[in-house]
C-alpha cells in the first residue's frame, strides 16, 4: 500500500515558501475505498497551492489519483490554511 500522505509531501513541499510549516495528515472516510488527504499550511502557501482558478490544486488532485489507481481507492484532497 502506498503511503498518500508521504507522496502528497513529497509533491507539495516544493511549491511552497516554508515546507515546514506544511503538514499533510490523511483522515478517515466513511468509504471504504476513499482516502481524505488534507494539506495544512499559511493561508498564503495554500493560495499558491490552489492556484488562479484551482489549475493547481485539480493538477496535484489529478497527480494523487493516478498514484491511488494502483491500490483501486479514490483520493479527495482538501486545503485547510492555519
Amino acid at each position: 500500500m502506498i503511503n498518500y500522505e508521504k507522496v502528497l509531501y513529497d509533491l507539495v513541499a516544493p511549491i511552497v515558501d516554508d515546507p515546514k510549516s506544511v503538514s499533510v495528515k490523511q483522515m478517515e472516510s466513511l468509504n471504504e475505498n476513499e482516502v481524505l488527504l488534507y494539506i495544512y499550511a499559511k493561508s498564503e502557501d495554500i493560495a499558491r497551492l490552489i492556484g488562479r482558478q484551482g489549475s493547481m490544486a485539480m493538477a496535484i488532485r489529478n497527480t494523487m489519483g493516478v498514484a491511488s489507481r494502483v491500490d483501486g481507492k479514490r483520493i479527495s484532497v482538501k486545503f485547510e490554511s492555519y
